[in-house]
């Protein structure tokens, strides 16, 4: 499965994966997922999230 283009999809996408799969990082699904993870944070960014480190989570 292909991650999501849109970035309020994107959002969704990643923070349900890290909150409900066996990832332990925002790094590890990105590996998994075979996706830049600068690539990631910088789309999200620019919709307005950012990563909270501290809750693995995009706000």
């Amino acid at each position: 499965m292909s991650i999501p283009k849109d970035p309020n999809m994107l959002y969704s996408y990643i923070n349900m994966m890290l909150r409900d799969d066996e990832y332990e990082s925002l790094e590890d699904l990105c590996a998994a997922k075979d996706v830049p993870l600068d690539e990631i944070v910088r789309t999200l960014e620019a919709a307005g999230y950012s990563y909270d480190e501290t809750i693995k989570q995009f706000r």
